[in-house]
């Protein structure tokens, strides 16, 4: 198996969890990082001494040895920084969300297909031992064909981000792109054999004044084909970090839960139960889960992709209806109305 270099793009509180996946990957090596902050520079360096480490993206794009390149940037680089990679010849891997519109998604994947490029977007709860053992269900068939899914954030409000912009409207987009789109992902996925979404109603509600289009807590029902239909819903305005997701079936139902109190990062706790019409029992978990272990899988996914010359477990089209799914969403909240596809 060959080794594929990575170049990463930011490398802010979740670009060091990402330099330390590629490090970490036995197949990825990590021969270049590009931050415009001079203190991000000097701990790279300290704990990547083997990497070249520059201030500006587009000298390591110009470096021949790079394949693939991992951009973790504020959301509204994303477009600029993608489209910068893949006219380089180089495959790559965008943080979620893929872009802030849907022309600039269908920007990036077209020129991902021109130069035959691999083209990723970091959705890693695919990868969960957790999430993914539910899809590993559904496939099976234990609970029947899904009718419904109940996915629901309680957590504590975001962290401001570099410079405030996650607080920005014109720079993070809306906060359903922030996190809920993992969660609009996972609707999608599970219910991918019922086909892809029509339609969503959305609540919105927006504590801050000053931030009257970035709400704290939201909810969408999400209609499916054949009348199935998801649930999604987050609440910034609570405390810790509690993730619960629950889908029933023609045959029973699944119930999973995630969560940290003090420590979401590494030591999280998590549980899934299956319900088949009469009693519950307890699934086990064969390894931990939690998005530093997710990323994990999807450095391994990616180097992968671009080393067998494969496609990713999750393409640039599922990247665009995750931005899509939330979108629509954001549209429905102003609205007041239900939103077709």
């Amino acid at each position: 198996m060959r080794e594929v270099r990575f170049g990463l793009v930011g490398c802010g509180a979740w670009g060091s969890h990402h330099a330390r996946a590629i490090r970490d990957c036995p197949r990825a090596r990590l021969i270049a990082v590009a931050d415009s902050h001079d203190e991000a520079r000097s701990q790279i360096r300290a704990s990547y001494p083997d990497a070249v480490v520059l201030a500006d993206y587009r000298e390591l794009l110009a470096m021949p040895e790079v394949d693939v390149v991992d951009v973790v940037l504020p959301n509204d680089l994303h477009h600029e920084a993608g489209c910068a990679v893949l006219d380089a010849g180089k495959h790559l891997l965008m943080e979620k969300p893929m872009a802030l519109t849907l022309p600039e998604c269908d920007d990036l994947i077209e020129r991902a297909r021109a130069g035959r490029l691999v083209l990723s977007v970091a959705h890693q709860f695919r990868f969960s031992s957790l999430w993914g053992r539910i899809r590993e269900f559904l496939d099976a068939g234990v609970i029947g064909a899904p009718g419904y899914v109940n996915i629901d954030l309680w957590r504590n409000a975001y962290r401001q981000g570099r410079d405030g912009w996650r607080y920005d409207p014109r720079r993070v987009g809306n906060w359903i792109l922030e996190e809920p789109i993992h969660f609009f992902d996972l609707a999608r996925w599970y219910l991918s054999g019922r086909g892809d979404p029509v339609s969503i109603y959305s609540r919105g509600h927006a504590r801050r004044a000053e931030f009257p289009n970035l709400h704290d807590d939201c909810s969408a029902i999400l209609g499916f084909p054949g009348g199935a239909f998801a649930v999604v819903s987050q609440t910034l305005s609570a405390c810790e970090h509690h993730l619960a997701v629950r889908i029933t079936g023609e045959g029973g139902a699944l119930w999973a839960e995630w969560g940290g109190v003090m420590d979401r990062t590494w030591n999280p706790t998590y549980s899934l139960r299956h319900f088949d019409g009469r009693t519950f029992r307890e699934v086990p978990i064969d390894r931990p889960t939690g998005e530093v272990y997710e990323l994990a899988d999807l450095i391994a996914d990616m180097a992968g992709a671009v080393g067998d010359g494969r496609p990713p477990r999750i393409t640039g089209e599922d990247g665009r209806w995750a931005v899509s799914m939330c979108l629509k969403a954001q549209e429905s909240v102003e609205s007041g109305a239900v939103v077709s596809f």
